[in-house]
């Protein structure tokens, strides 16, 4: 990442986090940065890519952090269950995923009920690819990699929306929703 994206995305972390997603302006963001409105509008054409970019960059970072920890793990189903198990923990926790639930959550409805975002998408290449090497150490059942990628996403994506409405035991029942979906 050029070092003009990652300082334009760490002032758009500061400014979200500050004030939310819906009072962040493109402007707050140059400021932040110490650049004109313009340099920003070269790099993102728009507040809802440089959120993107930004929503993005902060799940990769926590999926490659979890990846790197379950690298051990012996099948491809251990490693997708407990990846997803520990995805929603970590968001529950990170910073500025629970700020934007706390400020601006009718923001992700369209995420919910609409359209998949950048993030999610990138989620769904990563769980398919976990599905894949299923296929290949035989502890996934033979389901199209996309169309479980979509179901294991949307479960527990179900999980990190409504993080409030349940306990850890109940969120401990992901893995078991998932082991048996996915064996």
């Amino acid at each position: 990442m050029s070092s003009q994206r990652h300082t334009l995305l760490d002032a758009a972390l500061a400014c979200v986090m500050d004030v939310g997603l819906r009072r962040t302006t493109l402007a707050d963001v140059a400021r932040r940065a110490g650049v004109s409105r313009m340099t920003v509008y070269r790099t993102y054409p728009d507040l809802d890519s440089l959120v993107g970019a930004l929503l993005t960059r902060e799940l990769t970072q926590l999926l490659a952090d979890v990846e790197e920890q379950l690298a051990e793990v012996p099948t491809a189903r251990e490693r997708l269950v407990q990846a997803a198990v520990q995805m929603v923990e970590r968001m529950d926790s990170h910073p500025l995923y629970r700020r934007v639930l706390d400020l601006d959550p009718e923001l992700l409805l369209p995420l919910v009920v609409d359209r998949f975002g950048s993030t999610q998408v990138a989620a769904m290449a990563l769980i398919a690819e976990q599905v894949k090497a299923g296929h290949g150490d035989g502890s996934i059942r033979d389901v199209d990699p996309q169309r479980a990628a979509v179901v294991v996403l949307l479960a527990a994506q179900s999980f990190i929306f409504s993080a409030r409405l349940v306990d850890d035991e109940a969120r401990s029942e992901l893995a078991h929703l998932l082991e048996a979906y996915l064996r």
